[in-house]
């Protein structure tokens, strides 16, 4: 086939290499050790060009690694050093700044050659449950910490891995076996994408993939930029204040449509936190360029010349723009409420697209196990470390409700019960939907969850609590009611900070409850059969129909007639 390919060939050899990737990503998931990634998707995976420009992503996967690990690989390349690059290596880092943001997450590069030529790259990340340091939590006053720090470097130099690297990380790390495996299954699904991409250069007769880079990354910056140019030609701001840590923090944004690009800048955000919330830019980037690309170009493929009309600026030291050695394990923290700062400023220019403030960041917590000591543990008790992932409710959009116990933006799924037991010696025992916690509205906020946390018998365990919207619930939009706050406490009464290391003697339970989504619109405006249909599933409560909604006392004694029948509604 001439290097001259029609747009029909191209546009199969896009689609080709965005089914390339997601292979990719799913060898991950199914060689991954780590439950992290195994059972919630927080991952990445995407193919580049020979100049570090991403050119697909996987649909498996969460925007805060992609679109951060979309600056990545030039960085591999200006480190690693061209002339350095050579058939059968593999790179490695978890650099925060020039990684995704923060020592737990591994990002892997391998180079593709193609009958003896680099053609381009792979790249993956996947967050590892313990990287050693103080452990996954907000503790840390530092990065050094928080962990130990792999600079870019080579993990295999052509085809011969670096054993004395993974003798280093396996002496740092609490659970060396698993993360030598999960670094191994993120090589692993490097070497599918190569493949895979390899039999579809053979396929097209393809020498390199120039042409097809270049089809890909013109057509999406123009069809970006047509959606850009629609909008008004204007600018406007948002704000927006979380928990922090032992302070509110608050993210400013000014939203600028100029043209050919949309300009977030973050100044008047809080500075750096002493604890590990810190948000290094990339990760901000990340998220801010997420927000805006679903909301005008939701179906344009994740690229490098899809997200470059994007731009965001934010000062230096700012919690958005956290420099080293700022601490910045919990980076995701900030990092996800980073579209909901975007989404207020961006409702005054568009009105009625976005939806309101959800749950933001994730409610994961990581419980540290081991055997009792306030008295004789039995012999099978062991140490273990556990890292559950969990959401709360999305908000509500202007059509359609909000999720129920569904992460965005992060896009995360929740781990199953089974999957977090079988990882250690913990038992969840509750885990169900959270009535009344989604925000009233014409279109109804998403409902959090209760979980309930326990270690099992002859066990205490220290948990690390990541949650924010203790103070600061989600707030409504056009009229919409705010989402349900978070709360934690010890089952018998003591209370618990949202986030830090705490200690959990034997025999106690950890009680929480996770946010709900913020309404959309007035609630006067809701649908009379969307009421109900809410109250027979037990979304809302009788009190909460009659009050929020002014759903009738004979309609709630109806409904509860039709459910004590055993009807359906």
């Amino acid at each position: 086939m001439s290097k001259d390919h029609s747009k029909v060939a191209y546009q199969v050899m896009w689609n080709r290499l965005i089914s390339v990737v997601e292979e990719q990503a799913q060898a991950l998931v199914r060689t991954a050790f780590s439950t992290s990634v195994r059972e919630a998707g927080d991952l990445s995976a995407g193919v580049y060009d020979t100049h570090g420009n991403m050119l697909a992503q996987a649909v498996t996967g969460t925007p805060g690694h992609v679109n951060a690990m979309a600056d990545a690989v030039a960085h591999f390349i200006r480190r690693i050093g061209p002339a350095n690059i050579f058939d059968g290596d593999v790179y490695i880092t978890n650099d925060p700044w020039e990684g995704t943001g923060h020592l737990h997450d591994i990002t892997m590069v391998t180079p593709s050659f193609h009958n003896g030529a680099l053609v381009g790259f792979f790249a993956c990340t996947a967050h590892i449950v313990d990287i050693g340091g103080r452990g996954f939590g907000a503790d840390a006053h530092s990065v050094y910490e928080e962990g130990l720090y792999i600079p870019i470097m080579k993990f295999a130099n052509k085809g011969t891995v670096d054993e004395t690297l993974t003798r280093i990380i396996r002496g740092n790390v609490r659970d060396p076996d698993q993360l030598i495996g999960d670094i191994y299954a993120l090589a692993t699904c490097n070497e599918i994408g190569h493949r895979r991409l390899i039999d579809m250069m053979d396929e097209f007769a393809l020498d390199d993939l120039d042409g097809i880079a270049t089809f890909i990354l013109d057509n999406s910056r123009r069809a970006t930029i047509e959606r850009i140019a629609a909008l008004p030609q204007t600018s406007a701001e948002g704000e927006m204040t979380m928990d922090g840590f032992d302070r509110p923090i608050t993210l400013k944004v000014k939203v600028s449509v100029e043209g050919d690009r949309i300009v977030s800048d973050f100044t008047g955000t809080s500075g750096v936190d002493k604890k590990g919330i810190n948000c290094p830019l990339v990760y901000a980037k990340a998220y801010a360029c997420y927000a805006l690309k679903v909301a005008i170009a939701p179906e344009i493929p994740n690229n490098a010349a899809s997200l470059a009309p994007f731009e965001i600026t934010a000062p230096e030291n700012s919690i958005v723009n956290a420099l080293h050695p700022a601490p910045v394990a919990l980076r995701h923290i900030v990092g996800h409420f980073v579209p909901d700062a975007v989404y207020d400023a961006f409702d005054k220019i568009v009105p009625d697209l976005v939806p309101a403030e959800g749950a933001g960041c994730l409610c994961n917590f990581q419980v540290s196990l081991r055997p009792r000591t306030d008295a004789p543990a039995p012999m099978t008790a062991r140490r273990s470390e556990v890292l559950t992932f969990n959401s709360g409710g999305s908000g509500a959009r202007p059509e359609h409700d909000g999720l129920n116990a569904t992460a965005f933006p992060s896009g995360v799924m929740t781990m199953p019960i089974e999957a977090t037991e079988h990882a250690g010696p913990v038992i969840i025992w509750r885990k169900e939907l959270r009535p009344d916690s989604g925000g009233a509205g014409k279109t109804r906020g998403g409902l959090g969850q209760y979980m309930e946390v326990g270690a099992q018998e002859g066990h205490e365990f220290d948990i690390q609590a990541m949650f924010d919207r203790v103070d600061h619930p989600a707030r409504g939009r056009r009229g919409g009611g705010a989402g349900a706050s978070t709360t934690i406490a010890r089952d018998d009464g003591a209370a618990m900070r949202g986030k830090g290391k705490q200690f959990v003697p034997h025999g106690r339970k950890v009680v929480m409850a996770f946010p709900g989504g913020a309404g959309y619109g007035d609630p006067s405006e809701r649908a009379k059969e969307l009421v109900i249909r809410d109250l027979a599933r037990g979304y809302i409560s009788a009190e909460t129909a009659a009050r929020d909604y002014n759903l009738s006392a004979q309609d709630i004694a109806d409904v509860e007639a039709a459910i004590a029948r055993g009807e359906s509604l």
